[in-house]
Formats: structure tokens, sequence, C-alpha cells
């Protein structure tokens, strides 16, 4: 790779290397790698690194760090549904995106033939090269540099466009969560109040109360949340995420373990 490519690709990733080689070989495809090794001749020959063994250990870095990450975010998601998070953040639909806003095909090294049938915007390929990219970054300066990479660039985009958007997966459906949290603590389920609509019709601003009652139902309500939304449903998913929260927070209890989506030791 030219110099000024590599400078180009590093501010892109917001890392400098030291240590150009690994970057050089998380971005050689194997159809470069073994064209050059068909090209030695005489007894001198040696094998060219290509990003097929980086491509692996950046799969697996990718899937600690987000793994990490959404643990420590989520605390109220059972296995299951952290689970199902992780698999859509670290997808090949979704990692996609990021190598093409790094614009990364066009600093990969391909084989004639790879570079004929339009492998610089193949899927796999750029997939296959962002992971690689991932484990030099690792090799290069350990693995904050790739946390921080990982964070920035894959995991709180996404993460931030599922919140503002909506949508089906564990993190949006708060309200269903909550739901099944109390049926296990044996509560009744929350009231959601609108409590104020402001703004133009076309921009409007959305405030509702979540109201946990006692179990009883006497007395003021033990907890109520309060959140803003351009949605009546974001607001309210909002506010059940906060009644998450405080169940969860509830020292030494049953109702804690279960808002954490752990089991209670009678189970």
């Amino acid at each position: 790779m030219k110099e000024r490519e590599i400078t180009a690709l590093e501010t892109a990733l917001g890392y400098h290397f030291r240590r150009r080689a690994v970057i050089e070989q998380a971005l050689t495809h194997s159809s470069q790698a073994r064209e050059q090794e068909s090209q030695q001749i005489g007894e001198s020959k040696y094998r060219v690194n290509d990003n097929e063994q980086l491509e692996f250990l950046g799969d697996a870095i990718l899937s600690l760090v987000t793994s990490e990450e959404l643990f420590q975010r989520f605390p109220q998601f059972r296995e299951g549904e952290l689970s199902k998070l992780r698999a859509h953040v670290v997808s090949e639909r979704h990692l996609i995106q990021v190598a093409q806003r790094l614009e990364l095909g066009h600093y990969l090294r391909l084989g004639r033939g790879e570079e004929k049938s339009g492998g610089r915007s193949k899927t796999a390929l750029l997939v296959d090269a962002l992971e690689a990219v991932l484990a030099a970054m690792y090799l290069d300066g350990g693995i904050e540099p790739a946390r921080a990479f990982i964070l920035r660039e894959i995991l709180a985009p996404e993460l931030e466009r599922m919140e503002r958007e909506g949508g089906s997966l564990p993190m949006n459906d708060f309200k269903s969560a909550l739901q099944e949290t109390l049926q296990g603590l044996g509560l009744a389920q929350p009231s959601y109040v609108l409590v104020q609509e402001a703004g133009p019709e076309h921009s409007k601003t959305f405030t509702v109360e979540v109201r946990l009652n006692t179990k009883n139902g006497a007395g003021p309500a033990e907890f109520v949340g309060r959140a803003q939304g351009s949605t009546k449903k974001m607001a309210e998913q909002d506010a059940a995420r906060q009644l998450l929260s405080y169940l969860a927070s509830r020292p030494q209890s049953a109702g804690a373990k279960l808002a954490r989506g752990q089991r209670s030791p009678d189970e």
C-alpha cells in the first residue's frame, strides 16, 4: 500500500499503526497472497500472509467487546435477549455498513481474478477485512484501541439508531421486559399516563409517566418514572426502562434478582 493510502485509512480508523506490516496483512485477500506466491521462482519461495487468520481473531475480539458492553449496559436482560442483540450487532448485515462507511474496499489488496469479479464491493470480503483490521489494531496496540473503535464505530451508532427508531429487538422492548419481570414478582402491571403533549403537529414531544403501585394497592405509588419522546411509544419505552432499573437496584431481594433476569434460590 502507498503511504498516503495507509495514512488515509488510519485517519478513518482513528488509530496510527506502529507496525505497518500488520495492517497490510489485514487488507490482503488470499487471492492476492496466492498470486504472489505463484510468481515466485527458485528456492527462495516463501508463504505470503493473507488476512484469514486475522479475521478469525478479529471475530473473537468483536464478540468479546460487544458481549461485555451489552452485559454492562443492560443488566435487566436475560441471556437469550443479550445473545439476540449481540447477534444483530455483529451480523454481516450490520458490519457491511461499517465497512462501507470506512471505504475498506478501496484499500483491499486483491488478486487479478478477484479484482475483475468485483471483489472490492463484495459483502463477505469487506466484512472479513473489517474483522481482520480489528485484529490488526489489537496486535499492534492492545485491546483498548480495538475496544474504542468497536464501541465508537460499530456498537454505539447502532444502539443509538435502534433507540431512536424503535424496533422489535430486546433493547427497545423494555415494556415487554417489564411486564415479564412484574409477573415474576407477583406485582400488578404499571400504569402509563400521558402527562404532557407539546410542540407543533409535525414535531410533537410526549411526556409519559410510569407508575408502579404498591402490592396491596394502598398508599402512593412505589415508583414514578417520567420520560419524553418524539412518540408516545418511545416515551413509554424509556419510562419502562427507568422502572426496570429501579427494580434491579433494590438490594438483596428476589425482586432485584428477577429484574436482572436471574433466578431466585428457591426456584
